[in-house]
């Protein structure tokens, strides 16, 4: 044993961990290794961060020495707020007396756990997560609660109960590690997230054995984190690995996240229109309603019964204003009348009141989850849980149809809630700093759009024209959306009847019209990344088509497509065909229908875009949207697997070239993992050969593809052009 971990295992980090970081040079392969038989001490995104920055460094100087660290890691997230420059070579002083020492990347990787240590020292001790989206994952602060863990457990053990396959390894002990070993093969996390959004896995998708090898648990933590990112979970941060090895932090906070969907997925007015009724009966206040996070409209729910029941306080967070418990029993009385205890406003002890306050709600049916010490401490996360249970259980709002009848005439229709979603799941697939909720309403004030522009389009944004919400005077909003307009223009996007007051006002469908346009530019923007491989030439729309055709041909099926509008797609057989294309073992061809019925599609399109997130593929369509042919939809699912199949003969390459170990044997490759479906150099080859036969330019070759997609948005800006 190494580390915690045994031979065969340690073997199957190294290799998974190479690969993802591209090594061509034998030294740092070797310190890496060193680093990992000492003990895993890092996240996959983090050592390929740092792996990146310190071959910068190295490719800029000719070597990197103890002087050039403290510039460096100055920079660096995990010491950014808590360490000066200054502060990180006085460190470095105390190890080093010749700040010209060289170092390799093992000894960077040994500094930089160092300065962890004396930046938490700095920090004073460690903090609980408060709160499950956007709680950024480090490995400076790697504690974890127990009561949260006990209570997810719980969540586990209670929703999971009955599932054919998890039934054998339930109940989970909440004192154990039951819940990480169990995560590991990721069958766990993907039933999770089918518990919180039903349908978004098809299980038939997930590899469901007693013993899985790395390829098939790789696989199903591929399609694990896809997935997540298609129900609004952050993972940025989360590598397949990680979750491979259990690492109790990233998998209580990726479970964490996904519970709170689940809970919160009610709180709004397309699932729950009696909401109506906390706002006013006017078109502004229902579309405030509407943009609020769900944790904010819990908040606004709870309030509104606290006022009818006379509670004199405004509970404005799930921590400090409710652990003294006074807040759930005015709200529990109110709801639930004849379970009230006289006695539970009398108790002096908070402790003793939170148990009544339980007691109370577990006698109208809510799960008894978490520990009065739970409230009595103030757990964020766990109070939020509670009080949405209470929601689930017994809202208490009214079912005046003339105010349920309102709500809905407000709510979105079918095609722009749907884009809604997609534009929304992809802005936060993106890691910027911002959380979207609702895009039509988020996007008004300019900012989140400028963070996506700066994503996208590095250095377009300029920072010092532009102003950080809140924003309290509307023409700053306007100079946010004007500078939005304008870098659009600069990305040549058709802007000709938007405004920046279009955006403030929040015209849906301008907005809808100019985020395809940034999203098409963001998919474009990653193919031609790969330009390297392909000899310089953009890779247009037209040539997305004609890979995926040429792909599908010489795999040796006669399926093909005219464009992204053609009918037959609606059958899911060329999208199967493609992806068994670009890797033959992912499609199980046992479970694909003719697509003849509607049922029948609806079969093939759900088993395709599991298939596709299984593969790699980050995408946020709906099977409707493959029944559909919705060519927006299409493009990016096509664009989405080419990105894939490029990118993975592009290290297959690497690898097939990178050098022999020290023994002079090749390069180590485990049974469990299958050979490549093509040879990686093969693929590149064939791929040069597409791309260098187009003899169209790059704006000729757009007209047949994209000119569909962007006549659509030219009618919706034509629309709603003034005459």
């Amino acid at each position: 044993m190494t580390g915690g971990l045994d031979d065969s295992h340690l073997m199957e980090v190294w290799l998974e961990t190479r690969k993802s970081l591209f090594f061509t040079d034998s030294g740092l392969e070797e310190s890496l290794w060193k680093v990992l038989t000492t003990g895993s001490q890092f996240t996959q995104v983090e050592l390929r961060s740092l792996k990146s920055k310190f071959v910068s460094v190295k490719n800029q100087n000719g070597k990197v020495t103890v002087e050039d660290l403290p510039p460096l890691m100055v920079k660096l997230k995990a010491f950014s707020a808590l360490l000066t420059e200054d502060e990180i070579r006085q460190i470095l002083g105390e190890s080093y007396s010749d700040m010209s020492t060289e170092i390799d990347f093992e000894t960077f990787l040994r500094v930089y756990l160092n300065m962890q240590g004396q930046a938490t020292g700095k920090l004073g001790g460690s903090k609980n997560p408060s709160s499950f989206l956007k709680a950024s994952t480090t490995t400076l602060l790697h504690t974890i609660s127990e009561s949260e863990k006990a209570t997810y457990v719980t969540h586990i053990n209670i929703y999971l109960a009955d599932d054919p396959f998890l039934k054998q390894f339930l109940p989970l002990d909440p004192a154990t590690n039951d819940i990480f070993n169990l995560a590991k093969d990721g069958v766990l996390l993907c039933k999770l997230i089918n518990v919180a959004v039903p349908g978004t896995i098809d299980e038939r998708a997930i590899n469901t054995k007693r013993v899985l090898n790395p390829w098939e648990r790789n696989e199903n933590h591929t399609l694990c984190l896809n997935s997540a990112k298609a129900i609004g979970c952050t993972v940025v941060n989360i590598g397949t690995q990680d979750l491979v090895e259990g690492r109790p932090h990233l998998v209580l906070g990726l479970i964490s996240q996904i519970i709170k969907i689940q809970l919160l997925a009610d709180l709004n007015l397309k699932k729950t229109p009696q909401l109506v009724e906390l706002v006013e009966d006017s078109n502004a206040d229902v579309e405030e309603l509407m943009g609020l996070a769900p944790e904010k409209v819990l908040l606004k729910w709870m309030n509104f019964h606290l006022n009818k029941a006379g509670y004199e306080k405004t509970v404005a967070n799930f921590s400090s204003d409710v652990k003294d418990g006074k807040a759930y029993t005015y709200l529990l009385n109110v709801l639930a009348p004849e379970y009230c205890n006289p006695l539970t406003l009398d108790s002096k002890d908070p402790v003793e009141r939170a148990k009544l306050v339980l007691d109370h709600a577990e006698r109208m049916g809510c799960k008894r989850y978490l520990s009065p010490k739970d409230i009595a401490e103030g757990s964020t996360n766990l109070n939020l849980a509670f009080v949405a249970q209470i929601f689930h259980e017994r809202n208490g709002l009214s079912t005046d149809s003339k105010k349920i009848s309102f709500a809905e005439r407000m709510t979105d229709d079918v095609q722009i809630s749907r884009e809604e979603r997609c534009f929304r799941l992809w802005i936060n697939s993106l890691g910027i700093e911002s959380y979207v909720n609702n895009v039509f309403e988020d996007v008004r004030n300019g900012w989140i759009l400028l963070e996506v522009l700066d994503k996208v389009a590095p250095g377009s944004v300029n920072w010092k024209h532009a102003s950080k919400p809140p924003i309290k005077f509307p023409f700053r909003k306007v100079e946010n959306c004007n500078q939005v307009v304008k870098i659009g223009e600069r990305l040549k996007f058709s802007v000709v009847n938007l405004g920046g007051n279009d955006i403030v006002q929040g015209n849906k469908k301008l907005i809808v019209a100019f985020l395809w346009q940034l999203l098409r530019f963001n998919m474009l923007q990653l193919l031609k990344s790969l330009r390297s491989r392909s000899r310089g030439k953009e890779i247009t729309d037209a040539d997305i088509l004609n890979w995926a055709n040429r792909k599908v041909k010489i795999s040796g099926r006669t399926t093909q497509i005219e464009s992204f509008k053609d009918k037959s797609l609606s059958t899911g057989l060329f999208f199967l065909e493609l992806l068994s294309a670009v890797e033959p073992r992912v499609v199980n061809w046992n479970l694909v229908t003719k697509g003849e019925s509607d049922e029948e599609k609806r079969l093939n399109a759900t088993y395709i875009i599991s298939v596709a997130r299984k593969l790699g593929c980050s995408i946020f369509l709906l099977p409707e949207d493959i029944m559909e042919v919705n060519q927006k939809m299409i493009l990016t699912l096509t664009a989405s697997i080419m990105y894939w199949c490029l990118q993975h003969a592009a290290e297959e390459g690497e690898a097939a070239q990178s050098p022999s170990n020290g023994n002079g044997s090749t390069t180590y490759t485990s049974d469990a993992s299958p050979s490549p479906s093509v040879n990686g150099e093969d693929e590149r080859l064939s791929l040069c050969g597409e791309i260098s036969s187009l003899t169209m330019d790059d704006a000729a070759s757009d007209i047949t593809v994209s000119s569909q997609c962007e006549n659509e948005d030219t009618e919706i800006a034509t629309a709603v052009t003034p005459e």
